[in-house]
């Protein structure tokens, strides 16, 4: 296999090429300038090391050079198709990756050789490899002073919502796509086209231009809906039945999965109905599936007003030096607590442990809080602000909380012992005459106050001592790094996803985090 081997000196040319590129795009210069230390032999050990050394097949490009060619493509933002394109007529690109020489205009790989070598990177997990090998090469920039950065080391953790790449579709589409994906399937594997196809189902919604149309009802008539979705689960039922009588061999992988969606979208929105035929189930199902193309597509809230549809980034980053040192893609759906395996996943390939770990309250009930407070490191956190009381009325802050005694005093000097996670109810026959009851509860007569303590209530309770200190607000202020780097992040990439599932948008996050640590380490050396 061909090895790349960049030169280090620069060009007359290239140093004209530098100086007007560092005027709008400025890492291109740096990564003309340290190439040659971010592929280093060892490096590109392991990137060949992806590949089968058969001898068969045809040669493939310098793996160093199409890794380049990911990084810079992350960084311009370009298609494959542009990518591909850039690499034999913008003079930058060619620099870069070391063609200058070559012929003009000729592109210096495939976009099927892009896509290949992306796939290679993803089922390797060399884009993980490719993260950390940008922190190592920013670190010995000339910049980068390690005498200056703390021994301890602070994490902070955040996310961001990202719009999937596939088409979000109701009920009766759903169907119709994925229907309509069974037949054209079912075509190509019969040599067909997808009308012959319907025509032997006995299943002609498919062949209209959109299921909807096919249909032609009033839309806003429940009668009519409810007829026209019951006509459409007949003729998908009539094409499952074609399918399952043809040869086994004609029902392939991809197939398949349009099988295994057309029955997972009508068992997780159609139920029976009593007078025969189905009906759209009432309320949602849990983890529902809401495109076709992207089975990973989750519907997801960044509050109670504002709902995504898609995915949520994790970043975990260095707030000492700036550097994405973790990076988790789950589904929209999902709590951000089960994102903090995959960041500390990251983390200990570096050998990254935090002292201290800066989070929001989404992380706070995580694995990843619970092992820096068990090895003796801090969380940095909001408190809960816990049920809140009715106005007038005592809350949980005007009662004093004795983690040691486990003891719990309300207003009154009224003292109840408490278990973490459960529930204080105060002695009835000393709520019931005490003066300050109209403040403290509006139970029925016969009954006390309760509280709820929290399964965390030591943490809580220091959370809470922290916020009502100018310094403890401060050091809350500094988790404010990792949203920078996210919007760093959210700027390059935009609020859509480039890919579908779950692990392709996992390498895509990766890939740009390790271009934003590249643009830190550009900056580090700037300032030196």
């Amino acid at each position: 296999m061909e090895r790349w081997k960049p030169a280090v000196e620069q060009s007359a040319r290239e140093q004209r090429l530098l100086k007007l590129a560092g005027k709008s795009r400025k890492l291109f210069v740096f990564l003309r300038e340290h190439r040659h230390e971010l592929f280093d032999e060892a490096f590109q050990d392991e990137l060949e090391a992806m590949y089968r050394q058969t001898g068969q097949g045809q040669e493939p490009q310098p793996p160093a050079m199409m890794c380049m060619a990911l990084l810079v493509q992350a960084y311009t933002q370009a298609s494959d198709a542009e990518a591909v394109c850039l690499s034999g007529t913008d003079s930058r690109w060619r620099m870069v990756l070391d063609r200058l020489g070559a012929d003009e205009d000729e592109p210096a790989f495939s976009q099927g050789g892009l896509q290949q070598f992306r796939e290679r990177l993803i089922a390797t997990e060399m884009d993980r490899r490719l993260l950390e090998r940008t922190v190592e090469v920013a670190k010995r920039t000339k910049g980068f002073d390690p005498k200056k950065t703390p021994k301890t080391l602070r994490v902070g953790a955040d996310s961001r919502p990202l719009e999937g790449a596939g088409r979000v579709e109701d009920t009766i589409n759903l169907l119709g796509h994925a229907g309509r994906k069974v037949a054209e399937g079912m075509a190509l594997a019969l040599g067909t086209d997808v009308e012959e196809v319907c025509q032997q189902a006995n299943a002609p919604l498919l062949m209209a231009s959109s299921i909807k149309a096919g249909l032609d009802i009033d839309w806003s008539a429940p009668d009519a809906k409810l007829g026209a979705l019951n006509r459409l689960c007949r003729q998908l039922d009539r094409l499952m039945a074609w399918v399952a009588k043809q040869s086994k061999s004609c029902v392939a992988a991809p197939l398949t999965r349009y099988i295994e969606a057309l029955a997972q979208v009508k068992a997780q929105d159609l139920e029976p109905r009593p007078e025969g035929g189905v009906q759209i189930r009432q309320g949602v199902a849990a983890d529902r599936r809401i495109s076709i193309e992207d089975p990973d597509m989750r519907h997801g809230r960044k509050s109670k007003s504002k709902r995504f549809n898609g995915y949520k980034q994790h970043v975990g980053t260095d707030l000492d030096t700036e550097f994405v040192v973790a990076c988790a893609v789950t589904p929209a759906n999902r709590p951000e607590e089960e994102a903090t395996g995959a960041l500390q996943e990251d983390m200990a390939h570096q050998e990254l442990f935090p002292d201290v770990l800066l989070i929001d309250r989404a992380y706070l009930n995580s694995p990843m809080s619970e092992d820096v407070l068990a090895s003796g490191g801090d969380v940095v956190c909001r408190p809960w602000r816990g049920a809140s009381a009715k106005p007038g009325l005592f809350g949980k802050r005007d009662f004093k909380v004795n983690i040691r005694d486990g003891t719990i005093t309300c207003p009154a000097g009224e003292v109840e012992p408490f278990e973490p996670g459960a529930v204080v109810h105060f002695d009835p026959e000393a709520c019931g005459p005490c003066k300050l009851r109209p403040s403290c509860t509006q139970a029925a007569s016969g009954k006390g106050r309760s509280v709820t303590m929290g399964d965390d209530e030591r943490l809580q309770k220091r959370l809470r001592s922290r916020l009502q200190s100018r310094a403890g607000r401060a050091q809350l202020r500094e988790r404010v790094g990792v949203e920078h780097r996210l919007a760093h992040l959210a700027n390059r990439q935009g609020p859509k996803a480039r890919y579908r599932g779950t692990r392709r948008n996992l390498f895509d996050l990766r890939r740009l985090a390790a271009v934003q640590n590249l643009e830190v380490a550009a900056r580090y050396q700037r300032a030196a």
